[in-house]
């Protein structure tokens, strides 16, 4: 690298610096390190939510995927707009704030824990961010070294501790105002790459129109031609035109249009990526911590926007660009697509930034990457450290001990955890890749009809709560293990004791799990909660009246 290169990467480890010890000394109290200090202005708040969301597999892995499955991938983009920013911010954002400051709730586990009076659901919500949590980490800890890694060409594992030690100080140090602050930082840089990135792209081929016609060509020329006749059994699994037609098998018809209705590639693309992560973002305990971060409900109201733009941004154009990179590869690489030339979906989006744009570009774009990564990871660890010290070790100690102390030792432990993790299985990223969406199919199975019946239904009973949740998880659980295509294979579990993949053949398999444990639960949370004792009606005074 040259000088330039030198001092950008000085400057932006000392703005982090900076900011660590900026949220330091802003922290005077648990609340200042749990919560920050409830008066987080709503720039700072929508930006750290989005940077929080977005991390490297949904930049590279979802970038690569629609390189794959093209466009339609976009309705996971007006889910996330509709779903994960207006839903959340405008319904769910406010009760949560008000009903955390009623009860001085600091974590996630921690309010459903005082609405429904029970140290258990506290306890048995942290265990779940301690369960899985470490493994989603774990994808964006390898996601972010690897690159580090190959851009600087120096060792995996000397990456891996360079970076983690530079996350560890500033969410040690700063608490959740150190790691919001650096989140707006991140997300800022997140932000302009992208939309450098579908410009430079867009003018590569030619204009907006001239791309997408040139779409539809390459998908006659590289797909149906050479593949329509040919069966899958005579390709080698794994590669690209073995995928391709998977895809064609599926039901999928071109990169600018949907699959056929029901056919399984509309069944992966509606459940499992639209709408498995669409609603299981309602449900992550690390996001919904952030409506209680702000002091009112205008300033929610204002962070609407902020969040929606950074989340087109985001996800629109990463999609935009994996889909058409395919054109890009056909017009400027010998004919080929985009999975042809980069080999992998994982390799799609790093091959295209350093064979397509400007080397300058591939700089930035590497600080974008590395943004996501530390912007998620640090939320990451800052969530489970809470989930060890405030949610389980203050619950079960019966001395008073200091929360931010035992909080930033929780969050050592956890950090060590993840990064043994990420030493472990760096050369199996993507079966450690598939936690990520694991951990949004059983949050929002486990805790979404407790945390959206316990915000606005009085009726919503301690063992109506404590029961959905475990429905929740055993049936999520199961589908994962063994009926879910893809992680049931990848887990391997019902292989090992049934001998197949899958418990059940067909379509069906393609359904998501949430699709099938969520509607489970909410109807326990409901049917327990009609059927049980109601809550005492001063706890419920206390929960719901100003």
């Amino acid at each position: 690298m040259g000088i330039f290169e030198n001092i950008i990467i000085i400057l932006y480890l000392a703005v982090l610096g900076y900011l660590g010890i900026r949220g330091y000394k802003q922290t005077k109290n648990t609340t200042d390190y749990l919560i920050a200090g409830r008066d987080t202005h709503p720039f700072i708040m929508a930006l750290s939510y989005g940077a929080t969301f977005i991390s490297t597999a949904a930049i590279v892995g979802f970038g690569g995927v629609a390189a794959w499955l093209g466009n339609s991938l976009l309705w996971l983009t007006v889910f996330n707009i509709f779903i994960g920013i207006f839903v959340a911010f405008v319904f769910l954002g406010n009760p949560t704030r008000k009903m955390g400051y009623r009860l001085n709730a600091h974590t996630f586990p921690e309010l459903l824990a005082k609405r429904f009076d029970s140290k258990f659901i506290q306890m048995f919500g942290a265990s779940i961010i301690l369960l899985f949590m470490p493994l989603y980490a774990t994808a964006v800890l390898i996601g972010g070294t690897q690159f580090i890694a190959l851009y600087f060409g120096t060792d995996y594992h000397m990456s891996l501790m360079v970076f983690s030690i530079i996350i560890t100080a500033y969410v040690i140090a700063g608490g959740l105002k150190g790691v919001m602050l650096t989140d707006a930082l991140q997300g800022t840089i997140m932000f302009v790459a992208m939309v450098i990135l579908v410009f430079v792209t867009f003018d590569s081929l030619g204009g907006v129109s001239a791309a997408f016609e040139k779409l539809d060509h390459v998908w006659q020329a590289t797909v149906i031609d050479p593949l329509a006749a040919k069966s899958i059994k005579e390709l080698a699994p794994g590669s690209p035109d073995f995928m391709m037609k998977l895809s064609l098998l599926w039901g999928f018809e071109g990169w600018n249009s949907m699959p056929q209705f029901f056919s399984k590639g509309w069944l992966f693309v509606i459940t499992t990526i639209t709408m498995g992560v669409g609603i299981g973002v309602l449900a992550q305990p690390q996001l919904i911590v952030r409506f209680m971060t702000v002091k009112s409900k205008q300033e929610l109201n204002r962070a609407v926007l902020i969040g929606s733009v950074f989340i087109v941004a985001m996800t629109g154009i990463i999609f935009i660009v994996g889909a058409l990179s395919n054109a890009w590869y056909y017009e400027f690489n010998e004919g080929k697509n985009a999975l042809q030339s980069a080999g992998a979906i994982g390799k799609v989006i790093p091959h295209f930034i350093n064979t397509a744009m400007p080397k300058w570009f591939a700089f930035i774009f590497l600080f974008a990457l590395i943004s996501a990564a530390m912007s998620t990871l640090s939320s990451q660890f800052h969530t489970m450290g809470t989930a060890v010290g405030r949610d389980i070790f203050e619950q079960i100690s019966s001395k008073n001990h200091n929360s931010i102390t035992v909080t930033r030792l929780g969050v050592i432990i956890m950090i060590i955890i993840s990064v043994s993790l990420a030493y472990a299985f760096d050369d199996q990223p993507a079966i450690i890749a598939r936690s990520t969406a694991i951990f949004f199919a059983l949050c929002a199975s486990i805790f979404l009809p407790s945390f959206i019946g316990g915000l606005f239904w009085k009726g919503m009973t301690k063992a109506g709560a404590i029961s959905s949740m475990f429905v929740g998880l055993i049936v999520s659980s199961f589908w994962l293990m063994f009926v879910h295509f893809k992680e049931a294979k990848s887990l391997g579990i019902s292989k090992a004791i049934f001998g197949k993949d899958s418990l059940l053949s067909g379509d069906i398999i393609f359904v998501d799990a949430l699709m099938i444990a969520l509607p489970l639960s909410i109807i326990t949370a409901i049917v327990v909660s009609l059927i049980t004792k109601k809550m005492d009606e001063a706890h419920l005074n206390k929960c719901f009246n100003d």
